[in-house]
């Protein structure tokens, strides 16, 4: 028995517990969404505890796995993912006009949840070469070329709020190797002008419509400007205390689509009120700090790398959510870490903080190695 409490003494048992509460946050408000949804009833609630647990059983078996190992498989996981978004491509239907689900029996599974955190992985231990001093710009091409098929197979689907997000995982881990300021932007010159390229040359007339209406949703006043619009009413009806759960009207009477999954923010703005929202900000600030604090206690850039390319990774998807819901930003389908409803983000985003701890682990019984 003492040795079982020993297995578990350098775990980071406040990032655990903070992304506990989130989850337990996240299932109070999909149940009260549920009251409403006399379609699926109690199943999106039921689904979702199950994904929890399967959730954090994997991230216990990422934390207990050394993160050395994981960094050496990095090219099979890159490679893996790339065949399920090519399969996701060929096998999947299109569901509202996107190809992002592979389904096994009654199971679907986004694979680009997964390439975000592979993504990190792979680039964590790329940048982690040694050799990497005095190589910048052949270190910003191979890996441009690593991360250019995950984005554009991410495009085609079309994902353009994810495809962002890899690449602004992409240019985030980039700035933290210390790259020299003019290899940088000039990456940065080289990627608009293939966008700008790609614009005039490559996309078809309903792409370039499509995202147009990504980044201003008011050219679709029905479809993603509706959406935006109910938003804003629901965070804004919350006031200081909320409407108490299962009383919000924006979600209980169905104004606003996707209540459980991209727009749970609003939800919990309209039924919580000021007073949850700034709870939530404030689990999500401990986390943030926490990662940070790990962060400094590691002396390897592998795992420097990880644990700074997660911390990115989660940031964004907080920072593209929130924005979102307050239309503040195009409405990118990016779920909120731990609270969306849905079972492929839950359970990358608990890997991907298994790994973390998997890193805290290692340095707090090793300190020096």
């Amino acid at each position: 028995m003492r040795n079982f409490f020993l297995y578990f003494k350098g775990f980071d048992w406040i990032i655990f517990m903070v992304v506990l509460l989130l989850i337990c946050f996240s299932l109070a408000t999909i149940y009260s969404i549920t009251l409403a949804r006399e379609d699926f009833g109690l199943l999106n609630f039921k689904k979702q505890v199950l994904f929890a647990i399967v959730g954090i059983i994997l991230l216990f078996l990422a934390a207990f796995t050394d993160h050395r190992l994981i960094g050496a498989s990095s090219y099979l996981l890159y490679f893996a993912t790339i065949i399920l978004l090519l399969g996701v491509l060929i096998f999947s239907e299109s569901i509202r006009g996107m190809k992002g689900w592979l389904t096994l029996g009654s199971l679907s599974f986004q694979p680009v949840e997964l390439a975000k955190i592979v993504l990190v992985i792979f680039l964590a231990k790329y940048f982690s070469n040694p050799e990497r001093e005095g190589h910048e710009g052949r270190y910003i091409l191979i890996s441009t070329a690593f991360t250019l098929p995950l984005v554009l197979l991410v495009c085609l689907q079309p994902d353009f709020g994810s495809a962002l997000i890899l690449v602004a995982i992409w240019l985030g881990m980039l700035t933290f190797i210390g790259v020299k300021r003019a290899y940088f932007l000039f990456t940065i010159f080289i990627i608009a002008v293939i966008l700008i390229a790609s614009w005039f040359f490559v996309f078809e007339d309903y792409q370039r419509t499509r995202i147009m209406t990504f980044f201003e949703p008011r050219l679709d006043p029905l479809g993603r400007g509706y959406n935006i619009t109910q938003s804003v009413i629901a965070i804004g009806s919350g006031q200081v205390f909320g409407r108490g759960l299962g009383f919000g009207p924006q979600s209980q009477l169905k104004f606003l689509p996707e209540a459980q999954a991209d727009f749970i923010f609003a939800v919990f703005a309209e039924e919580l009120g000021f007073i949850g929202v700034f709870l939530i900000l404030s689990f999500f600030g401990v986390l943030f700090y926490r990662i940070v604090v790990s962060a400094r206690r590691v002396r390897d850039d592998f795992g420097l790398f990880l644990i700074l390319g997660f911390l990115i990774f989660f940031v964004l998807q907080v920072f593209v959510n929130i924005g979102m819901n307050m239309a503040l930003l195009p409405v990118a389908g990016i779920s909120l870490p731990f609270v969306s409803c849905g079972g492929s983000s839950l359970i990358t985003s608990l890997i991907a903080i298994g790994i973390i701890e998997s890193v805290i682990l290692h340095y707090n019984r090793y300190p020096t190695v």
